[in-house]
């Protein structure tokens, strides 16, 4: 069989090539191929990252036991948590498409047969899908597992956001300076991606609810012996997967994209993964309309069927004892395309057929279709004056008695004013804080709000007050609250014309965003809109600030 790498390892105008390979101590035999991409994201600054390079070792056994030959180099990585709250937020969402585009270059220039990625947070593992979406060969991603729960506190096991609202109960004088201490050294046991349904283990789920991860992969704790099984399995099924001629382009596909919409809405996942979805999708040319059309028909169609922190006490562990993503998706049954191709070299449907959970099912965490948690969706697309394009909200991880909330205007330019407003005791009952100028061209970088709701929960108001943005919230946030709003006010969109005192009102049932304001006056008010000046951007800000594409879109930046 000749691959793709033969075009230069097997020409003899390319004997160079091969030399270079030989001064690294390949062998001929080594040279015969496969070549197959190790894409590792290992790092010391990301916990959910820090295995990598053991698991990488597995998954060059696997390479090698098929016949391939293995070649890792490294990705970049940030971590969401360590940057919530400060500037270096604004850097984190651009790196999803400087990892898409490192791995593009990184196989393009090199002619890889296949790739295998590792990562596990937040953007590394939507940045991984772009590229294998954009290349079309062979590719098999690998998350590294979620950590372990930590101590009980405030009624379920702990997790690094823990902290964060152990630090709003520290200024409500709820706890002492001793608990928060304590809670620091004990909320994130392990190393692994954090504990809760957040962006790193919804994107790690929706990995393999789109095919390109083992099946019931996605879940299993970074701790496990079962996890340095899963990467071994993953090197050898590249190999295979290069033999077979199955590449990402036949199983990226619209219809798993809707497939992995309909299991993040089932399961309550972050609202980030939409914006990364459509991001995938532009990929493979399915247009921000479609994709959202996706979205909302998913969110019709869908119930909750899975209750994981931070919409119930139940973490990641939990989940996958429960049966994690192959349980889902049986549960759904038919409401899924069950002929999706996947990096097994079978359909959803064959990996399904003769699949049960060792753990048994726990319908405490997964529940059957005809008897879910809530009818609707876990994740809404909301629409209204205040959001034309999009707003994104999650109504699984929200008070049912704040469906309909309805409240004044407290307006803040940046998210640092509406932390400090929080921590000062500036916001009261019954508020609804406005947080703008934090969209993908405004911030830049489309900032999450993470902070902000952790200190209104921390604060004994995050079933009294709420928060509307252009940015972004962490999977981690409850809470009613909507993001993702677009057109952004840095673009003049409807949320730039808001003022202090204006009635706001989210309405989640019927998927509502408005402001008690009529078009006209929306539009009288925007005439005299300038936008805020800020200083030269320069670097990835400044390139992220010229071609990012708004929130309804993906974010992605646009050539």
């Amino acid at each position: 069989m000749k691959f793709r790498s033969s075009e230069i390892l097997s020409d003899p105008v390319f004997t160079e090539n091969r030399a270079l390979y030989k001064s690294m101590g390949f062998s001929d035999e080594d040279l015969k191929g496969p070549l197959i991409g190790i894409a590792n994201a290992w790092n010391e600054l990301v916990p959910g990252h820090y295995n990598l390079r053991q698991l990488s070792e597995f998954v060059k056994k696997g390479i090698y036991r098929a016949g391939g030959m293995a070649v890792e180099f490294g990705v970049i990585a940030a971590c969401d948590g360590q940057s919530c709250g400060h500037n270096g937020m604004k850097y984190i969402l651009p790196t999803r498409d400087l990892i898409a585009c490192d791995i593009e270059a990184m196989v393009e220039a090199h002619r890889l047969d296949g790739i295998v990625m590792l990562g596990s947070c937040d953007k590394i593992v939507p940045g991984m899908l772009m590229a294998a979406a954009r290349l079309g060969i062979p590719a098999i991603l690998l998350v590294g597992g979620p950590m372990a729960g930590g101590v009980t506190f405030d009624g379920r096991k702990s997790d690094s956001t823990s902290v964060s609202e152990a630090v709003g109960m520290l200024s409500a004088g709820r706890i002492s300076k001793e608990t928060l201490s304590m809670l620091e050294d004990n909320a994130a046991p392990s190393c692994g991606s954090c504990s809760y349904y957040g962006t790193a283990n919804s994107m790690g789920c929706a990995a393999e609810a789109m095919g390109m991860s083992l099946p019931a992969s996605s879940l299993i704790p970074a701790t496990s012996s079962a996890r340095s099984r899963a990467a071994e399995e993953t090197g050898k099924r590249i190999v295979e997967l290069v033999r077979e001629g199955v590449t990402a382009h036949d199983i990226i596909t619209k219809d798993s994209l809707e497939n992995t919409a309909k299991i993040m809405v089932a399961t309550g996942g972050s609202t980030n993964c939409f914006i990364h979805l459509s991001a995938i999708g532009n990929e493979i040319g399915v247009s921000p309309e479609a994709m959202i059309e996706i979205y909302e028909r998913s969110s019709e169609k869908i119930p909750s069927i899975a209750m994981v922190n931070p919409a119930s006490e139940y973490d990641m562990e939990d989940f996958y004892r429960a049966g994690g993503i192959p349980q889902v998706m049986k549960e759904l049954g038919e409401d899924m395309d069950l002929s999706c191709m996947t990096v097994t070299g079978k359909n959803l449907g064959e990996n399904l057929e003769n699949w049960s959970s060792p753990f048994g099912v726990d319908r405490r965490v997964i529940r059957s279709k005809e008897d879910p948690f809530c009818k609707s969706g876990g994740l809404a697309v909301m629409r209204g004056n205040l959001a034309p394009g999009t707003g994104i909200t999650k109504p699984i991880a929200m008070d049912p008695s704040m469906y309909y909330f309805s409240g004044p205007a407290r307006i803040f330019e940046c998210e640092e004013d509406a932390n400090q407003a929080i921590l000062d005791g500036k916001i009261k009952e019954g508020d609804v804080l406005v947080i703008r100028y934090e969209g993908p061209k405004g911030g830049p970088g489309m900032r999450e709000m993470y902070f902000a709701m952790k200190l209104l929960y921390g604060k004994g108001l995050s079933k009294k007050t709420a928060i509307i943005t252009d940015g972004r919230f962490s999977g981690t946030n409850n809470g009613c609250f909507v993001g993702h709003i677009s057109p952004e006010a840095a673009e003049g969109g409807p949320i730039a014309a808001i003022r202090d005192g204006d009635t706001i009102t989210i309405d989640v049932e019927n998927k509502r965003l408005d402001v008690d304001l009529s078009q006209e006056e929306i539009e009288a008010r925007l005439k005299d809109w300038k936008r805020p000046p800020r200083k030269e951007l320069k670097g990835i800000l400044g390139i992220y600030a010229k071609l990012a594409a708004s929130a309804a879109e993906g974010a992605m930046m646009k050539i």
